[in-house]
């Protein structure tokens, strides 16, 4: 399995979220799966990286020309993709992943979740996808999911479809047994 990462690139102001980051990248590697992220060496892209590889896990980056050549691609990834613009990274990674979840991050990390998100409730892919709340950091997320699920614009069954784990563990056991809403409405 392939779980594309979508993370800050920057550490965040408390240490729970590289430590949290740190212990998921840990048990990607030592349950054999393997990560697709945006190919950077900082923040929260650096760490999940890192303690991925440093637990003999595989790590492959897909990065713009531009990112890279500002010198922010990690330089010890198992394949790095290179690609024009974000359109493309955001393509590539799909197409390397079987799952996305977002860790702690700002507005890029959302922007990801959100496409992939919609792109599962479209029936686009059958894809897990999933936010890995550390701290709490998505709750305020998830009560906007709930204001606009009352409000009539997000139906129960696409918030449902989003897997919600504070721990590595539950991450791992969740996306393992994903089923897609589809197969449960048939």
């Amino acid at each position: 399995m392939k779980i594309a990462v979508y993370c800050g690139s920057r550490m965040g102001n408390d240490p729970i979220y590289a430590d949290g980051t740190r212990a998921l990248g840990k048990r990607f590697a030592e349950a054999g799966i393997d990560v697709v992220f945006g190919g950077g060496h900082v923040g929260l892209m650096g760490v999940v990286a890192d303690a991925v590889l440093e637990h003999g896990g595989r790590v492959f980056g897909v990065i713009p020309e531009a990112l890279r050549d500002r010198e922010l691609a990690h330089d010890r990834l198992t394949e790095l993709h290179v690609v024009s613009d974000m359109h493309q990274r955001k393509a590539r990674m799909a197409e390397l992943a079987d799952g996305f979840l977002a860790l702690p991050g700002g507005i890029g990390t959302l922007e990801e979740l959100f496409e992939a998100w919609t792109w599962g409730q479209l029936g686009f892919h059958h894809k897990p996808c999933g936010i890995y709340n550390l701290g709490g950091f998505y709750d305020p997320l998830l009560a906007q999911a709930e204001t606009m699920a009352r409000a009539g614009f997000l139906n129960r069954e696409y918030i449902d479809m989003i897997v919600q784990a504070d721990t590595p563990e539950a991450v791992i056991e969740a996306f393992r047994n994903y089923v897609p809403p589809h197969e449960k409405w048939t």
